[in-house]
């Protein structure tokens, strides 16, 4: 197929470009490169050092005899999108363009109004080009478990039967976000379900978990292939930061109780899942929802997990929680359509934490402690970090 892959130079917009092309595909990827604008807005950097986009997509060519059509603008950018969707002319779209931390997103008011209108104005100008130019191209748009919140009921994949006073319908899932970037992405779902229903669009929703893991078949092939590791506290994750930690011989730090339980996912199962999504595509004017992730954890547990695995000695402290969640809470979601398609999941091991505890070692000297340290606060609406007031271009979302 022709697979149109947005925030291709993303964290995992770039491997799942390069997993798609070397199935087969023909792959373009669209970037306007404002994550890594994010990294000079925050003062930190990627762990594992990456290179920029063309050098990376010649090295691809390189290394693999096969090419990858590059665009850069912005997805807010109306004309831009519709230009690149017509000339692209794909049969799917991968939509990992967003900003996607949920600290970043609760700096103060300009993140929170920055977040929601890149995401939800460019996911917009997406959905109208594929409905002007062929509305038969079926977008698979990166979600979020987060949009579900943490319910004292199961989770369902994207909707729920609910029989109330004698009639019984099939609704959407209640949603219950976290943060302002939660929201964009329950707006983002809205949008695509009503475009879906009313100009008989397609579209396949990934409520991604966390997703683990920096190294990839394809990325592993050239260092200059590398993509990207986040343990900063704005836009790092919870299992680098605690890889992190425990290499440079600092405390493991758990944020509240450490209940707080979510569904993750490795990194090669990303590419699996959004590659079952495009060979499977749903019927026009069908909006699905696949929860995207393998098992869950609590942030406690993955602490423990990390100590387990680290040859040194490691501890883990608890700090005040930074966010508003329950720190202890019911966790059961469901799980089974991507599984029904195909996946075949690579599971948290020792093994797997220990290949990330061995990429963290081999950058260590790369590690800014400073950066680590929580800085937003949910209660607050203006948070002590240094900002420049807010950036204007599209993210290329990293989960």
């Amino acid at each position: 197929m022709r697979i149109l892959v947005l925030g291709g130079d993303g964290y995992l917009g770039w491997p799942v470009a390069l997993h798609l092309s070397g199935r087969g595909h023909e792959v373009g990827v669209v970037d306007n490169f404002a994550r890594r604008q994010y990294d000079f807005e925050m003062g930190v950097d990627s762990l594992v050092p990456i290179t920029h986009l063309q050098h990376r997509v010649r090295v691809w060519e390189e290394v693999s005899g096969l090419r990858v059509a590059t665009y850069v603008g912005d997805l807010t950018d109306a004309p831009f999108v519709h230009r690149t969707i017509k000339e692209f002319h794909p049969d799917a779209v991968v939509h990992f363009a967003e900003q996607r931390s949920a600290p970043y997103s609760m700096i103060d008011q300009n993140h929170a109004v920055y977040t929601q209108v890149n995401n939800v104005v460019g996911t917009l100008n997406l959905l109208y080009a594929i409905a002007d130019v062929d509305p038969s191209i079926h977008l698979v748009k990166l979600g979020t478990m987060g949009e579900y919140g943490t319910p004292n009921i199961d989770i369902e994949e994207g909707f729920i039967e609910i029989t109330h006073r004698g009639r019984t319908d099939l609704l959407p899932y209640p949603k219950q976000p976290g943060s302002f970037y939660h929201l964009s992405k329950v707006h983002d779902s809205h949008n695509i379900m009503f475009a879906c229903r009313i100009w008989g669009l397609r579209s396949t929703d990934l409520n991604q978990g966390i997703v683990y893991g920096q190294e990839t078949p394809e990325t592993v092939l050239h260092p200059d292939l590398a993509t990207r590791f986040d343990y900063d506290g704005v836009f790092g994750t919870v299992l680098n930061r605690f890889c992190v930690q425990a290499v440079i011989g600092h405390p493991l730090t758990v944020y509240g109780k450490g209940g707080q339980t979510r569904g993750m996912l490795d990194i090669r199962d990303t590419l699996a899942c959004v590659e079952l999504a495009c060979n499977n595509a749903p019927e026009p004017g069908e909006y699905r929802v696949f929860n995207q992730f393998t098992e869950s954890f609590s942030v406690q547990q993955l602490a423990e997990m990390v100590v387990d695995a680290y040859p040194g000695n490691a501890e883990v402290v608890h700090l005040e929680d930074p966010r508003v969640e329950k720190e202890e809470h019911y966790y059961r979601a469901a799980h089974t359509k991507l599984l029904d398609l195909g996946l075949v999941p690579h599971l948290l091991s020792t093994r797997t934490l220990s290949a990330l505890l061995s990429v963290v070692d081999r950058h260590r000297d790369r590690v800014d402690l400073t950066a680590i340290q929580p800085t937003v606060k949910w209660r607050s609406t203006a948070s002590a970090l240094p900002t420049s007031g807010g950036v204007l271009e599209t993210e290329p979302s990293d989960a």
